[in-house]
């Protein structure tokens, strides 16, 4: 709460101290000589939990002031790079300080962080390094560590990182060099397995990666540092050092490695917890690495106390407390079955898996069917990988060793780029799931059923029927899952058309629409989150989008950009201002370009063309939404409306762009009664597609715009009450499939029992337009 509502701060700070204070009074009026563990531990809890407020409550004034100085104004001055310095599709992306920075007049307060998006990288911008930036700043985002970003303009090298830092960083320099001549995409694998760089990982590997859940292991994590402090710890072992000189030299080498890498808050946070945990494992004592753990969780909230919402900070400490807690009874309970290191083997990832899932299902409301397969087929490659990494990493100097220990590397990173196209391949990646706390609570219960039954059984009563209840629980989930794969595998792709042209997703109360032609795909716009139109595009087969178009910048237009393959071709976009454009940067394109009437070009066989917003557009909003008109080839003549209101839609009928009539209108606003009647009888649509949500608050669509289409003799297909629309031609004509064809199937629709149905004939429209009963055969 701190973090995100700063203004309370200092005074979360004083009840939590307040608090402390009163609990230790208690514990020394009530306790006296004997205070229980339960007073103390209150008490400590309290005290660590006033720390973090304390240090928002502190570094709270200058943020306010930096945002105040510099939201929306232009910056010129020296920075400090503080993060790794990573490739996005349209530039560069580093984390920052500022030294010596001016916002207009006024300075900004040294120390502040901030986000600096480059379209250029200057050489020697590696962390260490001071640079000078010029550009455009905005407020970043509440509960974001970075106070500003700022899109630079240009950026000039002051000054070079020196001493330990100039030589990591050449040493990385010299470790990506060394893979080129080797076969890709497991040759860009290399760096991000050793030392957390994934700059050679392409767009399609980093896909796949994602699919199987291993991108953890291109990232700097508590795996790699576990590896290298186990590497450290045996070879002291054989030097023969004692239990002391054994964790020095593991932590020496886990200091060593962390600068390599570079120091970047990520991989501070990941050595921080390797350290805890293999500090435990060295002592042997359990409870001690319990208590280093949280040790080090407060130690890094009190430092950053914007970790409290960092996923990857709960998933380091989940993992780690997964490692210490849970792997070393799973092993026995699986040693039952299996030999005794195998069963270890087996252990450790999954006990990861089981305690972080939980937490990913928050951001991305699904269960990877795959991942724990995958991450075992892979667990034996990836420390080999990161030995031999490391060692062509440090091999540097010597050129002849490192292009050999390289070439090693090759052979155990192909197997795991192999894994991950082999389970990217496979159908039904992803399992759908509860979002939010719901799903959060209802996964604990289903991984936790399962857990007990891959423990060591317990003698009681209690413990036999906590068994009893998880077997029963796991195989209900189990059979439910199984049908939704074969659901999702099977029926949905068999029940699905092929030779559909345009598709309306089902995103909620948002827009998603896709023209296919000839293999070529355009996106107009992404609805308001990332998983259904994810969703939408897998079980569409969509996997490269060439053109996107974002019609505006409203959340129920853009809010899913995450959802979009990482592969995109050419990016349109509408008015926009800068922290529109800074998320545009992270869309994946080759190329992006802001869009003005007369715009236009090929998509397979049909042709697009932008009819709004005129040149001389520049205020974002509803009204400046992109217009396209497309068809031609397999596609039937559709315009798409955006968001556009009334006076936007007589403005461009004025201009006389449209040229209608046209088969296929995407309404505009998702049916809100801001409508323009003449331009829906310029447009005369045989079919009229609505995305909107079930139930909305704005009460879309409104019956103003239906009575319209309805005079029209239009048909009206809503994703409220369709499912997902599809469109193509057939013989010529119009023909229409909604994935939900009555009530009586709509349960179905979910799972995928979808009926296929065929619209009415130009000559004889339905006058339904509020999606009442339809006949199952019908043509335009």
């Amino acid at each position: 709460m701190a973090i995100t509502q700063p203004a309370m701060a200092s005074g979360l700070a004083m009840l939590c101290g307040g608090a402390a204070v009163a609990t230790a009074a208690i514990v020394a009026l009530v306790t006296r000589q004997n205070p229980t563990r339960t007073w103390t531990l209150a008490t400590l809890a309290l005290l660590l939990a006033a720390i973090p407020a304390v240090s928002v409550a502190v570094l709270e004034p200058p943020r306010q002031a930096a945002i105040e100085i510099g939201d929306g104004h232009r910056m010129n001055g020296e920075f400090a790079i503080v993060g790794k310095v990573e490739t996005t599709s349209l530039g560069f992306r580093t984390d920052a300080v500022a030294m010596s920075v001016s916002a207009g007049r006024e300075p900004l307060p040294g120390g502040v962080p901030v986000t600096v998006l480059m379209s250029e990288r200057p050489d020697g911008a590696e962390i260490g390094a001071v640079v000078r930036i010029e550009g455009a700043a905005f407020a970043a985002d509440p509960g974001e560590r970075a106070v500003l970003v700022v899109r630079a303009e240009s950026v000039v090298l002051v000054r070079a990182p020196s001493g330990i830092a100039a030589a990591s960083a050449w040493l990385r320099l010299r470790l990506a060099a060394s893979t080129e001549g080797l076969p890709a995409p497991a040759a860009g694998l290399i760096p991000g397995l050793a030392v957390g760089d994934t700059g050679g990982v392409d767009a399609a590997l980093e896909q796949q990666m994602r699919a199987a859940s291993l991108t953890h292991l291109t990232a700097v994590s508590g795996a790699n540092c576990a590896i290298v402090v186990g590497l450290a710890f045996v070879l002291a072992a054989r030097c023969g050092l004692g239990r002391a000189g054994r964790v020095a030299a593991g932590l020496s080498a886990l200091a060593g490695f962390v600068v390599l890498v570079t120091p970047e808050p990520s991989v501070v946070r990941a050595a921080t917890m390797s350290a805890g945990a293999m500090l435990a494992l060295l002592l042997g004592r359990r409870g001690s690495g319990l208590a280093l753990l949280a040790l080090a969780v407060c130690v890094l909230l009190a430092a950053d106390p914007w970790l409290a919402l960092s996923l990857g900070f709960a998933l380091s400490v989940a993992a780690t407390g997964a490692l210490l807690v849970l792997a070393p009874p799973l092993a026995r309970g699986l040693g039952r079955f299996l030999p005794a290191s195998l069963a270890l083997a087996l252990a450790v990832p999954l006990s990861a898996q089981l305690v972080c899932s939980p937490l990913i299902v928050l951001v991305s409301p699904g269960v990877a069917v795959y991942g724990v397969p995958a991450n075992l087929l892979a667990a034996p490659a990836a420390p080999v990988a990161t030995v031999l990494g490391l060692a062509a990493c440090l091999a540097g100097p010597v050129p002849v060793l490192q292009a050999g220990l390289t070439a090693l590397t090759w052979l155990p990173a192909a197997w795991i780029a192999g894994i991950a196209g082999a389970v990217d391949a496979l159908p039904a990646r992803t399992l759908p799931w509860a979002e939010g706390l719901p799903g959060l609570v209802g996964l604990v219960v289903v991984t936790a059923a399962g857990t007990v039954l891959l423990l060591p059984p317990g003698r009681t009563r209690v413990a036999r029927l906590g068994r009893a209840l998880s077997a029963v629980t796991t195989a209900a989930v189990a059979a439910a899952m199984a049908g939704i794969l074969v659901v999702e595998s099977v029926v949905v792709p068999m029940t699905t058309p092929q030779d559909w042209s345009i598709a309306m997703c089902d995103v909620g109360q948002g827009d998603a629409v896709i023209v296919r032609s000839a293999g070529a795909v355009m996106l107009v716009d992404t609805g308001p989150e990332p998983e259904p139109l994810a969703s939408c595009l897998e079980r569409l087969g969509i996997g490269r989008i060439d053109l996107l178009v974002l019609t505006h910048f409203d959340a129920d237009h853009v809010g899913g950009l995450d959802g979009v393959p990482t592969d995109v071709g050419l990016l349109l976009h509408g008015p926009a201002d800068e922290r529109d454009t800074a998320r545009v940067l992270s869309a994946g394109a080759q190329a992006v370009v802001a869009a003005t009437a007369g715009m236009g070009g090929a998509l397979g066989a049909a042709r697009w063309r932008v009819v709004w917003p005129p040149a001389d557009a520049v205020t974002p909003g509803n009204d400046a939404s992109i217009v396209v008109e497309v068809g031609g080839g397999d596609v039937p003549r559709t315009l798409l409306l955006g968001d556009l209101g009334a006076d936007a839609q007589r403005a461009l009928r004025a201009r006389g762009e449209l040229r209608g009539p046209y088969e296929v209108l995407k309404v505009a606003h998702h049916g809100s009664a801001d409508q323009d009647a003449g331009l829906q009888r310029q447009v005369a649509p045989a079919l009229a597609l609505i995305g909107v949500g079930t139930d909305n608050d704005y009460g879309h669509p409104r019956a103003e715009i239906l009575d319209i289409l309805a005079a029209q003799g239009a048909t009206v297909a809503r994703t409220d009450l369709d499912g997902l629309i599809l469109v193509g031609l057939s013989d010529g004509r119009t023909t229409l499939w909604r994935e939900r064809a009555d009530a009586a199937s709509a349960a179905l629709g979910r799972l995928g029992g979808w009926r296929p149905e065929s619209p009415p004939r130009r000559a004889a429209r339905s006058r339904s337009s509020r999606g009442g009963p339809r006949s199952r055969r019908r043509s335009c």
